[in-house]
């Protein structure tokens, strides 16, 4: 069984068991947290597609880690102008723990 969850405006698979990174979440490690946004749930047999939400469909998590992630280089270059700007960026995540997925 999964389900199509959406979190900080982006859409995420979550299966029981695994574990994905969303933005980061305001709450602390160890916290259970309940995801009320969920677009789609389908086991082998059955599934149900929200429009735009699934009613009733809810999917518990665990807050496993805070993080961040990998650092990208912005580089902006205009040629024969002297212009160079360079910056640094790294996204804050939040590690999640998919407990359950209720119906």
């Amino acid at each position: 069984m999964y389900a199509i969850i959406r979190s900080g405006g982006k859409q995420y698979r979550a299966e029981v068991g695994a574990t994905i990174d969303v933005d980061r979440l305001p709450q602390a490690v160890g916290e259970s947290i309940d995801l009320p946004d969920v677009l789609l749930v389908a086991d082998e047999n059955d599934t149900k597609i929200g429009q735009p939400l699934v009613e009733g469909a809810r999917v518990s998590a665990t807050v496993v880690e805070q993080f961040r992630g990998k650092k990208i280089i912005v580089y902006k270059y205009r040629q024969r102008t002297n212009y160079r700007r360079k910056q640094g960026h790294r996204q804050y995540y939040t590690r999640l723990r998919i407990d359950d997925i209720s119906v």
